[in-house]
């Protein structure tokens, strides 16, 4: 009897890890590549990058300064091409009295253009203040103010009111040839208003719509007519109105002359 022996018993196949193969070379050119690119990014971006040093204004300037603009934007000076802050540009820019719009880009290689729109006076406001068409108050102070335009007066925050209220009537006014001179919206929430031919409108607080309406319908028939005799026409009145006659009409009248029939007259 053998005992040792190979047997017949056939030997059991161990099981055997394979490790996944590394591609070396394949993976050399990409760590290469990634370091190329790297580094062509970074330098790409360093050359593009590089310090502004010029500003380029553009635009119709009459109100708005060069000095006014450089004392702003000095401080962008010498900064990163790319990195500097065109919307805080632009901000400031803005900012500027007399500056409606701001507009800033990029120059390559090192330059900023920045376009600047004025704001276009439509309306004086209180004393020295200006108004844009949309009613803005965008100058509190001004130390030149256009003699044409119209003059529009209200408490604090009712500039937008006041120029809508302007436009309003302007527009009927300029179909029968005459216009605004000035608008007042005062505490108490009443209207009054000046024509171009020298006519005072008094229109109260209430009802302002209405009387205006019934005003346009008194100034095509009743007031144009006599107009160069009257000094104002009061609309305070539920059913109609009254008129105020201007000094020289009242001088020339005849002592007995009886009173004008147009002085208080019902809505027609």
């Amino acid at each position: 009897m053998k005992i040792f022996g190979r047997g017949n018993r056939k030997r059991r196949d161990e099981p055997r890890i394979k490790l996944p193969r590394i591609p070396w070379v394949a993976l050399s050119s990409l760590v290469g590549l990634l370091v190329v690119t790297t580094g062509l990014f970074t330098a790409g971006r360093w050359v593009l990058n590089r310090p502004v040093e010029r500003m380029v204004f553009n635009g119709k300037f009459e109100r708005v300064s060069a000095d006014q603009l450089e004392s702003v934007l000095r401080s962008y000076m010498g900064k990163g091409f790319l990195a500097v802050d065109l919307d805080a540009i632009q901000a400031r820019v803005a900012a500027l009295p007399w500056v409606a719009t701001a507009r800033v880009s990029r120059q390559w290689p090192d330059t900023l253009d920045v376009t600047v729109t004025e704001e276009a006076p439509a309306a004086r406001w209180g004393a020295d203040g200006l108004l844009n068409p949309q009613g803005v108050l965008f100058v509190k102070h001004a130390t030149h103010i256009p003699a044409e335009l119209p003059r529009l007066n209200g408490p604090d925050g009712s500039e937008t009111d006041v120029a809508a209220r302007y436009v309003a009537i302007q527009e009927q006014l300029l179909e029968r040839g005459l216009g605004v001179i000035s608008l007042e919206l005062d505490g108490r929430g009443a209207w009054t208003l000046l024509l171009s031919n020298g006519i005072g409108v008094r229109l109260g607080s209430q009802d302002v719509d209405a009387r205006l309406n019934r005003f346009y319908e008194a100034l095509d028939t009743v007031v144009m007519p006599v107009a160069t005799d009257v000094q104002f026409v009061d609309m305070r009145y539920t059913n109609g109105f009254s008129v105020g006659w201007r000094p020289q009409r009242a001088v020339q009248a005849p002592p007995d002359e009886e009173r004008p029939p147009t002085e208080l007259l019902p809505s027609a």
